[in-house]
């Protein structure tokens, strides 16, 4: 993982600086793995993220503001308790390890001073936040728990010893001399950076991967070991260059510039670069945690609408022989002498087709000539009949299945605050039951709508769902005021609050449209464009449906960057 000890090790002095000595204002726990603290110090108060998240475990300042659950959950409560209005006294790793202690100061019920050790393990999967009574060294709480079953090394519960996790048997890279590095026997031949990883600490496969590049280029491996190191040391904590870059189709990051990478964005700090990094991973992430159930049903819902679409199709396919039973009917009618009840088909002269002239009847040996013949009748009646009803089904169903669609592809945009109101309108719908619906407090509150403002300084409001969509396009946008909306695929509802938009405006209003939409990782993407009084809804259409008319279209290419620098915090 790109945040391995090295880079624990320099963003711990860019989190020193403004946490050590700073006070711990306020704790929230907006989801379930992440922790955000308000420390103030100097007469200003940041905001620390720490994630024990499995795959986006992860330290840093955060611009941040995520929406907190309405109760806070028992180990949230449990910090409050014991860290709000404490001191960090002192931030400190444990060396080449991802392992980063907050030693604090703290009072106790009645007031005398206690302290307290918070434990950061990022360590992927492992991953773990543990307050630890310092003077009893015994955990008072962790944010996930470990029994003996699971692990019979270290145990991690309430008024259990604190345990480190087991650091294996590695050298510090810092401390090798040329004649320890050399007594190791590398295989030269074989992968030298899963060899490097496994025998010197802190090392992750990223910063191993660069010494054995430049191994390759220079020859010597303990030069190449020792210039990476040299650097990795010179660009610590203020000295820091963060870069993201992409190799072999995967985002990575860094917090120091690396010769295996030739084009990077660079970032004016560690915190930046995370924020940048893992905005949408996370995001996108917990929305999937928050509506993974909504994901399972809506998929269930259009697996059954699948289906029935094939069985429909074949109902009309089959309505296309109904003309064959009529003459099948009209035949045996014709020919009723030559049937006698028990008989399993009849061979008849077939006066409607000269190309045919017999035809071999199947008959049904239970019924007389004549049902045989009624029943052929019936079949062709039953058949016509279906047609139009059979027409309306697959219409319907196919408008169903785009507002599935509708619905999933929001799910892929949403903010985690945007599910419930997704939840609670497929409520409404009947695709969920009510009483698994939490109701809103405000029940007849406004949606709350993402804004943007353009480069020009006009506001550009977006719809993330059909609650909001049908709020900002049916109640809120002017008739003259310019509406978007990603051609022919499901989006969100995009409007300018001006009644005379320069183009600059338009196009990145178009852009915004189109990132918020199914095609947002598509080029060249359709945004039509016309005003709010030419966007209609029919009647008992679904939510957030619309025609409208007079659109120009306008094509555009999404660029998260830019969408995200319009967006209004």
């Amino acid at each position: 993982m790109a945040f391995d000890a090295m880079f624990l090790k320099s963003i711990t002095q860019e989190i020193s600086e403004n946490a050590e000595s700073g006070r711990i204002m306020k704790i929230h726990q907006p989801f379930p793995h992440e922790l955000i603290l308000y420390i103030r110090k100097n007469r200003e108060n940041k905001r620390l993220l720490i994630s024990a998240h499995p795959s986006y475990a992860r330290l840093q300042w955060t611009s941040d503001i995520p929406q907190n659950p309405a109760e806070p959950p028992m180990f949230c409560m449990l910090l409050r308790k014991h860290l709000e209005g404490a001191i960090i006294q002192n931030i400190k790793q444990i060396p080449n390890e991802r392992i980063l202690i907050f030693e604090i100061l703290s009072k106790d019920d009645i007031g005398e001073k206690r302290y307290l050790d918070l434990y950061i393990e990022i360590m992927g999967r492992h991953s773990n936040i543990t307050l630890v009574d310092r003077e009893k060294e015994t955990i008072i709480d962790c944010i996930k728990h470990l029994s003996p079953a699971q692990n019979s090394y270290r145990t991690l519960l309430p008024g259990v010893p604190y345990k480190l996790p087991p650091t294996g048997d590695k050298k510090d890279p810092f401390e090798v001399t040329r004649e320890d590095f050399e007594s190791e026997s590398f295989d030269l031949d074989a992968n030298l950076s899963k060899q490097l990883v496994g025998k010197f600490a802190g090392f992750s496969p990223l910063l191993a991967w660069e010494i054995e590049l430049r191994y390759r280029e220079m020859g010597d491996l303990f030069q190449a070991f020792s210039s990476v190191l040299a650097e990795t040391n010179r660009f610590l904590g203020k000295n820091a260059s963060p870069i993201e870059f992409t190799r072999a189709g995967k985002s990575d990051y860094y917090f120091m510039p690396l010769t295996s990478v030739s084009d990077s964005q660079t970032f004016s700090s560690l915190s930046a670069l995370l924020d940048h990094f893992y905005s949408g991973k996370a995001r996108r992430d917990r929305v999937h945690q928050m509506g993974h159930d909504l994901e399972r049903m809506l998929s269930t819902e259009k697996a059954k609408n699948d289906l029935k679409l094939k069985k429909l199709e074949q109902t009309l396919e089959d309505s296309e022989k109904a003309d064959r039973y009529r003459i099948m009917g009209e035949l045996l009618t014709s020919n009723l002498h030559l049937v006698k009840k028990g008989m399993k088909d009849v061979t008849v002269q077939n006066f409607y087709e000269e190309e045919l002239p017999d035809i071999v009847i199947p008959l049904d040996i239970q019924l007389s000539p004549s049902q045989n013949a009624q029943r052929y009748f019936t079949r062709y009646q039953k058949l016509r009949n279906s047609v139009s009803h059979v027409n309306e089904q697959i219409k319907q169903t196919n408008e169903e299945n785009a507002y599935l669609d509708e619905i999933l592809s929001q799910l892929e945009t949403a903010e985690p605050e945007d599910v419930e109101e997704i939840r609670q309108e497929l409520a409404e719908e009947g695709y969920l039951r009510l009483k698994k619906v939490k109701q809103s407090k405000k029940k007849n509150a406004a949606p709350k709508l993402d804004k943007y403002r353009s480069s020009t300084g006009l506001s550009i409001l977006v719809g993330k769902n059909n609650k909001q969509n049908e709020y900002l396009t049916n109640k809120l946008a002017r008739n003259q005021e310019l509406w978007f909306h990603v051609k022919d695929l499901p989006g969100s509802h995009v409007v300018i609050q001006s009644t005379d938009p320069d183009e600059t405006s338009i196009k990145e209003a178009a852009m915004i449209a189109a990132f918020y939409s199914k095609a947002r990782l598509s080029g060249s993407v359709p945004v039509d464009a016309t005003l709010v009084k030419n966007v209609k809804k029919p009647n008992g259409s679904k939510p957030g449906y619309v025609i409208y008319d007079n659109q120009t279209t306008y094509f555009t290419t999404p660029d998260e960057d830019t969408v995200l620098k319009l967006r209004e915090v």
